[in-house]
């Protein structure tokens, strides 16, 4: 028999995109409910930080996560393919960043998610070459893969994007390694 706790609750609502407001929240305990409520709280100041840091509309964009053994490859795709401007600046974001983290900066991701961001100190702390992000133009959007050999690093990569998915809720969703570019309308 599968035990339902508040933390698994939580864990389904976030990893499965689910937006917290549209929950049924008859059905769970009190505990189960404050956490969700916490969650929405979270990310609704994760979306207001976001707009500092990142110039298009998170509300526009579906961020997207696919860990791999290596790392993983993170998208972020217009939702309306006709948002040309959204496009650019998704492209436009996601140079820089790859150019701030290849020089170990990563004050963004510090900005929105905050300083205790899990998976965050350990990429910080990988020395130069450690992990190799490339960049490269999507329908819709733009990628990085991040690729290395270290698997303490790979590790921490797959903590920092599950803490992604969590923090970005109904704007960010899993991928699946070997689907190619994952679709979300």
């Amino acid at each position: 028999m599968l035990k339902t706790t508040t933390a698994s609750l939580v864990l389904l609502t976030c990893v499965g995109g689910v937006n917290a407001r549209a929950m049924d929240h008859s059905r769970m305990d009190h505990g189960a409910r404050m956490a969700t409520m916490a969650l929405g709280q979270r990310q609704a100041e994760v979306a207001q930080r976001g707009k500092d840091v990142m110039p298009f509309s998170l509300a526009a964009t579906t961020h997207i996560f696919t860990k791999t053994a290596q790392g993983g490859v993170q998208q972020v795709v217009v939702k309306d393919v006709r948002d040309a401007e959204q496009v650019r600046l998704t492209r436009l974001h996601l140079q820089e960043i790859r150019d701030q983290f290849l020089k170990g900066d990563f004050s963004g991701p510090t900005r929105i998610h905050g300083q205790d961001m899990p998976g965050l100190a350990e990429l910080k702390a990988a020395r130069p070459g450690q992990i190799v992000i490339t960049y490269k133009d999507i329908d819709k959007g733009a990628e990085l893969s991040y690729a290395t050999g270290n698997g303490s690093l790979a590790s921490a990569l797959h903590q920092w994007f599950d803490a992604q998915l969590t923090d970005h809720g109904k704007d960010a969703m899993a991928g699946h390694a070997g689907h190619g570019d994952t679709k979300k309308p």
